[in-house]
């Protein structure tokens, strides 16, 4: 019985997490998304499970989530020696925001 009671309350945060977001400066100022733009409500999506409408919003969230966690994780384990692990996942997340952000704003929209 406690499962279903943390899983309805997490549930309820969820749905309120909307409420709360940053709006973006870059946004804010210019007018245009900046390649972070869609982030948070990209996490948000995948947090309720929705992997497709996580990955429609912001492609690169589950590679930036991917490459921060393995990166503290092989820092912590092996330091220096994964250097190289980490400049990679770098460059390859670096790359995913970089070509969607460029589909965003060159490719039409569909809706």
């Amino acid at each position: 019985m406690p499962k279903i009671f943390l899983l309805s309350a997490f549930s309820f945060l969820l749905e309120k997490a909307g409420n709360y977001m940053l709006p973006c400066p870059v946004k804010y100022l210019t007018g245009y998304d900046c390649p972070g733009c869609g982030f948070q409500r990209s996490f948000l999506a995948l947090l309720k499970g929705d992997f497709q409408q996580s990955f429609h919003l912001y492609p690169a969230t589950v590679p930036i989530l991917l490459t921060i966690v393995i990166s503290l994780t092989a820092n912590y384990f092996w330091g220096l020696k994964s250097k190289i692990l980490v400049n990679v996942l770098f460059m390859l997340t670096g790359s995913i925001i970089a070509i969607s952000y460029l589909f965003k704003i060159f490719a039409p929209h569909i809706h």
